[in-house]
């Protein structure tokens, strides 16, 4: 996981504070505590979580260069009034445990208003197939009892465990750029893609994350990344959208239902030109209902389907050289988008994977199907379409982040969707 910008860590040595006895901190603490501190803190019987042995670790100078720095989120860095917890941090240097409780619960209070900020969200044009996962505005409570999950609060405050990795890389590229003194342009592009990468979930949280730009696949859960893969999205003319869905289907042995356009401009001539549905492992069918019925190819008006004055129902029959591959994955949608297997491997090995009619071609259908399945993706026999219900559902993520780095600096990919004008 990229580790976010941060000023070298101190440990401050509390002084007097070691020898504090740990009943009479947190008997320190319960009494300043207040509202959703107090709560929070009752939760856990009072225990510290900024402070360790009688001192305050890492965790507390990482976040303070996190507010110091608090321009590279596009925040305010005198909003958290960082010169007060440095004082309180001093203070408790040498102080009892009423100084050390003032700069703990200083320091909680702090670190939750500056994730709620982080986690503001902005209109980015994103679509919310499953409305469960819009965004809500946060907690402080939650905040911490998230914060205080991960067995390792430091590693946890010293990666920015609570936003996504995109996040931390795209921040640390506001910072560098803010740093250099580039232009206005390019900060205001940068804000944008960290805009984007602010909907993307911590990698706590079990998820898929598609980048169009990149043509690039995440997953993660239990706070890391665990695995990627390249993927064909769509072209300029057949965007994939920035779309946010709750994946819940693997469908082993599928169709592929060919595109109106498709059968106009391309099927409909080969059969006008002599070719036969069946050599190209294609049906005909009456509609586009689930109760639909095979056509026999002689009854279809193959020059109007050409011409655009009729439409036909066709669909791929599965097998190896199939669009769709092996599998695809659902997940309920509007603009009929789903995640796929793909027998044109070829096409992954490109630099520019914009190549799609916008859903997303899968480097490595059967590695993701594996951790989506949670065991290996094998069709039990050779019936087409057979739906396997996901034994968890799983949030996905379609984004849009053109920012990235280079040796020279800060950087964008091409803006192939033209979404950064």
């Amino acid at each position: 996981m990229p580790a976010a910008t941060a000023a070298p860590a101190r440990r401050v040595s509390l002084g007097k504070a070691a020898d504090v006895a740990p009943t009479s901190l947190t008997r320190a603490i319960q009494e300043q505590a207040n509202g959703a501190l107090n709560r929070f803190y009752a939760s856990r019987g009072f225990r510290p979580l900024w402070v360790s042995s009688g001192e305050i670790g890492e965790q507390g100078d990482a976040l303070i260069a996190y507010l110091a720095s608090a321009d590279s989120d596009g925040l305010n860095p005198s909003s958290y009034d960082v010169e007060r917890l440095r004082e309180l941090i001093a203070s408790a240097r040498n102080g009892g445990p009423d100084e050390i409780a003032r700069a703990e619960l200083a320091l909680s209070s702090a670190f939750a208003r500056y994730v709620r900020d982080q986690r503001r969200f902005k209109d980015v044009s994103v679509t919310y197939a499953d409305p469960r996962l819009k965004p809500r505005k946060l907690k402080a409570e939650g905040v911490l009892r998230t914060a205080a999950f991960p067995k390792s609060f430091a590693g946890y405050i010293a990666d920015m465990g609570w936003m996504s990795p995109q996040y931390v890389r795209i921040r640390n590229l506001m910072a560098r750029a803010l740093k250099d003194g580039l232009s206005k342009d390019v900060l205001a592009r940068l804000r944008l893609n960290l805009d984007r990468a602010r909907l993307l979930p911590a990698p706590w949280v079990h998820h898929v994350v598609v980048d169009a730009s990149s043509g690039r696949l995440w997953y993660y859960e239990a706070g890391k990344q665990v695995g990627a893969m390249r993927v064909v999205v769509g072209a300029k003319e057949t965007q994939t959208p920035m779309l946010v869905g709750t994946l819940q289907w693997a469908i082993l042995n599928p169709y592929w239902n060919v595109p109106d356009y498709l059968a106009r401009n391309k099927i409909a001539p080969k059969v006008l030109a002599g070719r036969s549905l069946a050599s190209m492992r294609m049906e005909a069918l009456s509609d586009w209902t689930a109760s639909a019925h095979k056509l026999d190819a002689s009854a279809v008006d193959w020059a109007a389907v050409a011409s655009g004055s009729q439409e036909v129902r066709l669909r791929e029959l599965p097998g190896a050289g199939n669009s769709m591959g092996r599998v695809k994955f659902l997940f309920p949608n509007d603009e009929g988008i789903y995640l796929h297997d793909t027998p044109e491997k070829a096409l992954l090995q490109k630099s520019d994977r914009h190549l799609s009619n916008g859903c997303i071609r899968l480097e490595n259908a059967a590695e993701l199907g594996r951790w989506l399945l949670q065991r290996p993706v094998r069709a039990i026999s050779k019936e087409p379409e057979q739906a396997v219900p996901l034994p968890v559902q799983v949030p996905v993520y379609l984004t849009y982040l053109t920012a990235t780095a280079t040796d020279a600096g800060v950087a964008f990919r091409e803006d192939v969707y033209g979404r950064d004008q």
